[in-house]
């Protein structure tokens, strides 16, 4: 699995035992990213990616120097039932070539390798992982749609927007659910024209990711306005 850009070249595998030096900078460079972005994520230690690596239940990308490049995970909930590729991540001096997408690409296969039957699920407010996520089969879904197991949730309790998702009784928040399902024979005509009308246009991504942001903070801080009225 390798790629070459502007004389850099990657390689893309399974993680191991042997990687688990990075850990520390994966997880760093995690929680970086998302304060730049103004959101949140579910805030993953040292061991636990340590962990992931151990059971080969992720992808790293690495520079043919050994420069940690990006990594992603897969996590299991409901039994096996439902599957996410979670953490993507990609070290920002190596972000303008086309890794994140790569690197989705194999998690998502390890995915399917590892269970078959599973439902592949994400929440994401990022645009560019929507599309990806559509490309590789996924289709926005309601929240009801995802796993209800409680661990799964818990992993929110760290984003700065966990306030939000629970006001809402867990049926939404600034994130975008979307799932792969190996079962589904994809033919509703509806569904099939919305992934192709995304596939076509990361603007449609990033309007969509914008309006919902700017929908659920406006609820939000109506919501609380009301509260400090009636308090």
């Amino acid at each position: 699995m390798q790629s070459l850009m502007d004389n850099i070249s990657f390689q893309i595998i399974v993680a191991n035992a042997s990687h688990k030096d990075y850990s520390t900078q994966i997880t760093d460079e995690m929680e970086n990213s998302a304060k730049a972005r103004g959101t949140g994520i579910a805030k993953r230690s040292p061991a636990y990616v340590e962990t992931k690596m151990e059971e080969g239940k992720a992808v790293i990308a690495l520079t043919s120097d050994g420069k940690w490049a990006g990594f992603c995970y897969i996590e299991a909930w409901g039994h096996g039932k439902y599957v996410a590729n979670s953490g993507l991540i990609v070290s920002p001096e190596y972000r303008k070539y086309g890794l994140a997408r790569k690197i989705k690409n194999e998690v998502f296969k390890l995915s399917r390798l590892k269970y078959p039957d599973s439902n592949i699920f994400g929440l994401t407010t990022g645009a560019a992982v929507m599309k990806i996520n559509s490309e590789l089969g996924y289709i926005p879904v309601s929240y009801s749609d995802l796993t209800d197991d409680n661990e799964f949730w818990k992993g929110c309790q760290s984003c700065i927007n966990y306030e939000i998702l629970m006001s809402k009784n867990r049926q939404n928040c600034l994130c975008t659910a979307m799932l792969y399902d190996p079962n589904s024979k994809r033919n509703h005509t509806q569904e099939l024209a919305l992934r192709d009308d995304f596939k076509k246009d990361l603007k449609l991504f990033d309007r969509w990711v914008r309006l919902k942001k700017y929908v659920m903070l406006k609820l939000n801080k109506s919501k609380d306005t009301l509260t400090s009225i009636f308090l």
